[in-house]
């Protein structure tokens, strides 16, 4: 028997001046699942972010967490949800352990807890050195790692994560996809953002993909590939969207940079 949902979105629609960036979007996460939302920009994919995390609230349809609407009560939802965003937003004058430690606070973590798992948090992800120091002084993708030690600090049930990959290192981008499986094991529901298409295929049980504000595919990336006759992901991925021809684009703009008069 499939686990129950944990994330349900219903019908969600979504419209800026009567003009849709969402429309009738549907689709569920389940425990232990880490499913793919894939989309070219402007498909709709940071909208349907905010609405998860109860930035925005949707024109039309409903988001359920465990079977109850998220706006039902919003602060009790955020607890249990971990949200690493797509920009690294952080107060860049704290050091990174200040910055955990104030996320612990925020979640009303005791202050023991937050010292042990802030500090071992640190260690972990390799910045233990630059503990003290601000985090404009960080690389982006040491405020990445801050982000995804943050993003955990709390045991979320629900973890959205938004090109997580960005500005990580070999060993970091490793130790991340890793770590999804890691969280999947322990029963989180994941939502995995990405244009990394390869990793997508690589950790996704489940790939969703979005386009013009529709939703054009929900399955596995076997499943998408065996049905459409395709050799990967990327090239179901381009057909869903309708994506141009990027040789024939790459070429022409070479022809352009050539033009002497």
């Amino acid at each position: 028997m499939e686990n129950a949902p944990i994330l349900e979105l219903h019908n969600i629609t979504k419209r800026y001046r009567g003009i849709p960036a969402v429309e009738n979007v549907s689709f569920q996460l389940a425990a232990g699942e880490i499913a793919g939302y894939l989309g070219p920009n402007g498909s709709g994919k940071s909208t349907t972010v905010k609405i998860i995390t109860g930035m925005l609230q949707p024109n039309t349809g409903k988001v359920l967490f465990c079977g109850r609407s998220i706006h039902d009560d919003l602060v009790r939802y955020r607890a249990v949800m971990g949200y690493v965003p797509e920009e690294a937003h952080v107060y860049t004058h704290l050091s990174g352990l200040e910055y955990l430690q104030l996320i612990g606070r925020l979640r009303g973590m005791p202050e023991k807890l937050i010292a042990l798992k802030a500090n071992t948090m640190l260690k972990l992800l390799a910045l233990d050195s630059w503990r003290y120091s601000p985090i404009s002084l960080y690389s982006k993708g040491m405020k990445q790692r801050v982000l995804i030690a943050a993003a955990l600090m709390h045991n979320p049930r629900l973890l959205i994560f938004d090109e997580p990959l960005s500005g990580l290192d070999v060993v970091s981008a490793r130790l991340f996809k890793d770590l999804l499986s890691a969280l999947a094991g322990e029963g989180k529901a994941i939502l995995y953002i990405s244009h990394v298409l390869e990793v997508v295929e690589q950790i996704c049980s489940r790939v969703i993909v979005i386009a013009q504000g529709h939703i054009r595919a929900n399955a596995a990336p076997s499943e998408l590939t065996q049905l459409m006759q395709l050799p990967s992901l990327e090239s179901v991925f381009a057909q869903l969207v309708q994506q141009q021809n990027t040789k024939i684009v790459a070429d022409e703009m070479v022809e352009v940079m050539k033009a002497r008069s």
